[in-house]
């Protein structure tokens, strides 16, 4: 793409990334560079140092980088022969370079690359890069105050555990100050919100080393939340005409060889081998099984669609320095469907699954959501199981879904699974932060390849199709970012504890446990404060828990037959009757409303 047609904050980032790699090798001569691309909120740059460095040099690298902004340099760009870039970079004892011309050379068959050479004011070479460009053309056009160095990260270069350590010095880049300054801001509320802190304060899941890192225990108020939302999606399936199946949590390699998975992600998988020599794998993902359940037996189109439903933990060996908290962890919990249909369903299926998806984030009080069309790349069919007329149906298929329901929604070629399109939702959290949440995807392969049909009106074998459908997905991932969307004020009804009883004094007592045992009978979920401690104290303890509704009894509500409730969001005190409080409390938790509606 002509630099012209480039996005202007992505040649602001890309331009600053070769900034950021000008100064680092002006402040450590002998630095390795590798590569650094723009990312969603500025850039990062690899490198290998000759000597450690922390996040005392921020100030260093940042003031050395504003000296070079306001030096007015600009960019050059230099077409070599790979012969001649290759010796360029040995000259410089720039092994990376070399390597990336190298694989250049090799997979993409080129027979030139671009340099980018920083050239200061006086028509000198400061820095040059290997780079395919999207730069601003003077240094002049970066504002001085528009980039903060953020973090230290280490990377194995290319991935590899069995490569080099590399370091990887984030960037965050805006296009003015201000807007730097807003994203800094929402950084400071993300750590106050950061759900493994939340997590812990309120007593939802831990961590331990006897057992192993990535692999969340879940304590019994995690329990209910968890319980409480996939209750929820169940409920949500169930009207849909969805059933529920058990599936094992190892399965034969050969299940995975047949599906593609084997292939594609074997490096992920936890692999077993039993005394007898056959060779398992921990499940890392149920459809595969599912397909087996469906090919139990012959299939009528009478019987279709069949629609399975689980949630179940599945396993994958993410490297340890890739595990954070909730959101990358090596067991996690899928609220797994899938749908075993014929071509002529596939629509209302997908409308069905689109329904349920708005339905959940409604309720659990996330805004409208984006959808991304992930399709497949035309320039890499090889990524990809099944033929690309097969390909084009079905991603017309879900671009003809997406028009109808009339969604926000783009197009982003790349994103698709490998054996089929995906329809993904984008939700935006309480801080400005997008994520991609629940994804409908269009399976026209795996049915293919385990040989998966029914028997048509005329009594032949039919290709069927699969519907792959997850609305929260992992359960784990789901709930790091509801944590922080929320800062752990539930909705009432998910809430693990939903009311908390208060008596003033011991005299009041017998009052509040008769109440708190005709909530339960209700089926409300109580904690009651002991009057050992002062009042302000256990007002203090039960709003740290977050708990929505805290119930204050002395001798005036005992005698009217009330309760003071302290609405633990907007901190106000309001007395009604028992009667009243049940009712309207019970009525919220029916219809899962977001606001509490007392106080």
């Amino acid at each position: 793409m002509p630099e012209a047609q480039v996005d202007p904050l992505y040649k602001l980032r890309h331009s600053l990334a070769h900034v950021l790699a000008q100064a680092v090798t002006k402040l450590w001569p002998g630095t390795l560079i590798t590569i650094g691309p723009p990312i969603e909120t500025g850039c990062y740059y690899d490198f290998l140092f000759p000597q450690p460095i922390s996040d005392a040099d921020f100030g260093a690298i940042e003031k050395e980088m504003r000296k070079i902004i306001n030096q007015g340099q600009t960019f050059r760009r230099d077409e070599l022969s790979v012969t001649d870039a290759k010796k360029f970079w040995r000259e410089r004892h720039q092994k990376f370079k070399v390597e990336l011309i190298e694989d250049l050379e090799k997979n993409e068959k080129v027979e030139t690359v671009t340099h980018y050479a920083n050239i200061g004011p006086k028509g000198d070479e400061t820095f040059v890069d290997l780079c395919r460009g999207g730069h601003v053309e003077s240094f002049k056009e970066i504002p001085a105050d528009c980039f903060k160095v953020m973090s230290l990260a280490g990377a194995y270069w290319r991935g590899d555990e069995k490569r080099e350590q590399l370091m990887r010095v984030y960037l965050a880049a805006f296009p003015s100050k201000q807007e730097l300054d807003a994203h800094l801001n929402m950084l400071e509320e993300a750590k106050r919100r950061d759900h493994r802190k939340v997590g812990k304060e309120l007593d939802l899941f831990t961590f331990s080393d006897l057992v192993g890192s990535g692999l969340p225990l879940w304590t019994p108020r995690g329990t209910i939340l968890r319980n409480q939302l996939d209750a929820f999606v169940w409920s949500l399936r169930e009207a849909k005409g969805y059933m529920k199946v058990t599936i094992p949590h190892i399965t034969k390699k050969e299940l995975y060889e047949t599906s593609g998975h084997w292939q594609k992600f074997s490096n992920e998988l936890f692999r077993i081998t039993t005394r007898e020599g056959h060779e398992f794998a921990m499940k890392p993902m149920n459809c595969p099984h599912h397909t087996q359940i469906y090919a139990c037996q012959k299939r009528s189109y009478r019987d279709l669609p069949q629609r399975y439903a689980e949630t179940t933990t599945c396993y994958r060996d993410e490297q340890t320095g890739e595990l954070h908290g909730l959101s990358r962890v090596r067991g996690f919990t899928q609220d797994d469907a899938h749908v075993f249909c014929r071509q002529i369903h596939v629509k209302q299926e997908i409308l069905n699954i689109w329904e349920i998806v708005d339905t959940f984030y409604n309720a659990v009080g996330f805004g409208a959501l984006k959808v991304r069309l992930s399709l497949s790349d035309p320039k890499a069919p090889e990524k990809y199981l099944g033929t690309p007329e097969m390909w084009n149906r079905a991603e017309g298929a879900l671009r003809e879904i997406a028009l109808e329901r009339k969604a926000d929604f783009f197009e982003s070629p790349g994103e698709a699974a490998f054996y089929g399109p995906k329809v993904d939702f984008i939700t935006k959290d309480s801080i400005g932060r997008e994520w991609q949440v629940a994804t409908i995807q269009l399976d026209i392969n795996m049915p293919e390849r385990f040989d998966l049909s029914c028997v048509n009106e005329e009594g032949k074998d039919e290709r069927i199709v699969m519907i792959h459908a997850a609305i929260m997905g992992s359960l784990e991932r789901f709930l790091s970012i509801y944590i922080e969307h929320t800062f752990g004020l539930f909705p009432l009804w998910m809430a693990p504890t939903q009311i908390g009883l208060v008596p003033i004094a011991d005299t009041h007592a017998a009052y509040a446990q008769k109440l708190e045992a005709d909530l339960k009978a209700q089926g409300l979920r109580t904690q009651y404060f002991s009057h050992d401690e002062s009042l302000g104290k256990r007002i203090r303890d039960g709003e740290k828990q977050k708990i929505p509704y805290l119930l204050v009894m002395g001798d005036k509500e005992i005698e009217a037959a009330s309760v003071t409730v302290r609405n633990v969001k907007t901190k106000k005190q309001v007395t009604v009757p028992v009667s009243e409080f049940i009712e309207k409390t019970l009525s919220d938790v029916e219809t899962r409303k977001l606001e509490l509606s007392i106080g």
